[in-house]
């Protein structure tokens, strides 16, 4: 065991307390934190958000989404869903209500919905954490490379969450695109 967490970068420390017991501390690096998330597209861009923070999905038309003291708004069942967005509305190219999603996040304080242009799936994501110099928006927590070669921002959900009860739509900083982060891997 020891080998194999030290071939990681990792390290692991014994205490032992006569009388009782022993303890065995095992620390890995951050890189190796795994976590299932829901990926998906807002914009041309491509973000997760871990699964457990996720309290469901909901389809939403652009005509579904009302104005309340500057502020998106959607009604969901009998709830007023405050809206926030991480990339601007796209017009239609069809002339009909574009089809959106809204994921549910339910944050420590409220829920609200994240819009989201479309849904790509679950997946595990192995979270590497990333240096401020490259991403510095406090939005984001980590990134994830995909099979494909494709970098995945993974979004700090307090942050997303501080943002949601904020009276301005979520705007995601320039230069925090998943482009940036793939010229410099």
């Amino acid at each position: 065991v020891q080998a194999a967490v030290q071939r990681v970068k990792g390290s692991i420390s014994i205490q032992t307390k006569p009388g009782q017991g022993t303890t065995f501390l095992l620390c890995v690096p951050l890189t190796l934190a795994i976590i299932r998330a829901m990926l998906f597209r807002a914009g041309d861009k491509l973000y997760a958000l871990p699964l457990e923070s996720v309290q469901e999905i909901a389809r939403v038309s652009e005509a579904e989404i009302h104005q309340v003291d500057h502020r998106e708004v959607r009604r969901l069942r009998d709830q007023v869903l405050p809206l926030a967005r991480l990339a601007a509305p796209q017009p239609s190219s069809n002339g009909k209500p574009r089809r959106l999603y809204a994921l549910v996040i339910s944050g420590a304080e409220h829920k609200f919905g994240l819009v989201v242009d479309s849904l790509v799936g679950e997946e595990e994501l192995v979270i590497k954490p990333l240096d401020e110099t490259l991403v510095g928006s406090p939005l984001v927590s980590g990134a994830s490379l995909l099979g494909d070669g494709a970098v995945v921002l993974i979004l700090n959900v307090a942050e997303v969450e501080k943002l949601g009860r904020a009276h301005c739509p979520v705007a995601m900083p320039a230069g925090s695109a998943p482009q940036a982060l793939e010229a410099r891997a």
